[in-house]
């Protein structure tokens, strides 16, 4: 934050330094008494807080906000802060719900309903990437677990979290020179599954594909997976290899893990034989 911003925050900005933990418990105790914290942080930072966000601030429902920058592939890029571990961290945590806006609108809405609400806490995977305007204000109701079908289509969906719905795009608009109309959909949250949504496109669907900016294991793919194991729906997960990446090429991240739209073309249609 630079020093106007601070000047016009004024006592309701709390410079806490590097002290990640502290922050986050302090947050909790403001949320507690009845004040609207909003914590912003890098990704790679949140990881020394798990304690405190799990112990202070969920057990006891606190409705704080944090903010997680810098949580993807494109963010730091050596091995001791590279942040892209956030989505198992977080989204596996009791009363913690954890939202991926796909652009400008979406993440203005989500930090409104966050701010206003009163019911637990909320974290929200901020856009890394040149982050996309729509131009239209977003109306979704987050006290609803739901996700966005973008676009209806049939046998092939694509499931592509927050960053990565570019690709999603992408891949949707390459399986049309297929033949191939799929379903493009925007989970919205990534802490939990769209039940009556994943069991709709049962009916009409033979493959899922999901997409998202971080490891693969313990991610929002994995729980999706998990969802169709009992049934015969195929499920192919798109992120990173779980592994201490150091100063790497993101570009050259993305296609050595098929992070690639044509690519990602390339493997369904060898699935779909």
């Amino acid at each position: 934050m630079n020093e106007n911003n601070r000047k016009i925050a004024g006592q309701q900005f709390v410079d806490v330094g590097i002290a990640e933990e502290h922050a986050v418990a302090f947050a909790s105790g403001i949320a507690k008494n009845g004040g609207k914290p909003v914590y912003g942080v890098f990704s790679t930072f949140i990881q020394r807080t798990y304690d405190q966000i799990s112990q202070d601030l969920c057990i006891n429902n606190n409705p704080a906000v944090l903010l997680v920058f810098w949580g993807s592939v494109f963010g730091m890029n050596d091995e001791t802060h590279i942040g892209f571990f956030d989505i198992p961290l977080l989204s596996n945590i009791p009363n913690l719900t954890y939202l991926a806006p796909t652009n400008k609108e979406e993440y203005f809405a989500m930090l409104d309903y966050a701010i206003e609400q009163n019911d637990h806490s909320i974290a929200i995977k901020v856009p890394h990437m040149e982050v996309i305007s729509k131009g239209v204000a977003d109306t979704t109701n987050y006290k609803i677990l739901r996700s966005k079908v973008v676009k209806k289509g049939q046998d092939i969906a694509i499931i592509a979290v927050g960053d990565f719905f570019f690709i999603g795009e992408q891949v949707i608009d390459l399986l049309k020179q297929h033949d191939i109309y799929g379903t493009l959909i925007n989970p919205v949250f990534i802490h939990g599954l769209d039940i009556d949504l994943l069991d709709e496109l049962k009916m009409s669907h033979s493959l899922v594909i999901t997409l998202e900016d971080g490891i693969i294991e313990g991610g929002y793919g994995q729980k999706v997976a998990s969802y169709y194991g009992p049934t015969n729906m195929k499920v192919k997960n798109y992120g990173l290899k779980k592994k201490f990446y150091d100063r790497y090429d993101p570009y050259e991240l993305l296609l050595e893990n098929r992070l690639d739209a044509n690519l990602i073309v390339e493997d369904i249609l060898t699935l779909i034989k």
